[in-house]
């Protein structure tokens, strides 16, 4: 999909590029809505900007989109990102077994803390750097957790639409 695509084509077909994107469905509604721009540059402006101004359930809907750090399976609305996702956590792939069950351990801990799945920008990260800001980030407060996971998540966000747009 190229820009002009995203702009005029299809909704249905650009709604599934979204989601590859960001699973908060009010947020690919907000961009939905948007069309057209101007430039990839506005696009990327605007989509951090809706971005922003979603509430919790919204951020807690994009996050249900992915799969838990060093999880192969992921869950069915994220079917169409697996690709993206074993690249994105390519550091995990040549991890030891000792390291991947802390860090599915630290996983477990972190989802019964904040009830959801950790969120991190995994691209180019290792499986050891993906650990040690886990458990870095078991440590904030509840609010202040949910920032810095919207926050991945936007990161995310930015790189999957590049990649859409890059796939023309």
């Amino acid at each position: 999909m190229n820009l002009a695509e995203l702009n005029q084509g299809d909704s249905e077909q650009a709604r599934i590029e979204l989601l590859k994107c960001c699973g908060s469905s009010k947020w690919v509604n907000n961009i939905l809505a948007a069309r057209p721009f101007s430039s990839t540059a506005q696009l990327h402006v605007q989509a951090e900007k809706i971005w922003l101004e979603l509430g919790k359930d919204d951020y807690l809907e994009a996050f249900a989109a992915h799969p838990k750090i060093g999880e192969s399976k992921a869950p069915e609305k994220a079917k169409n990102t697996e690709s993206w996702t074993r690249k994105e956590q390519a550091g995990m792939l040549n991890a030891a077994d000792p390291l991947k069950l802390e860090l599915e351990k630290q996983n477990r801990k972190y989802e019964k803390k904040f009830g959801y799945i950790f969120i991190i920008c995994a691209t180019g990260k290792s499986a050891e750097e993906m650990l040690d800001l886990l458990q870095q980030r078991l440590e904030n407060i509840p609010l202040i957790e949910l920032r810095i996971a919207a926050s991945e998540q936007n990161k995310i966000t930015n790189l999957r639409l590049k990649k859409i747009l890059a796939d023309a």
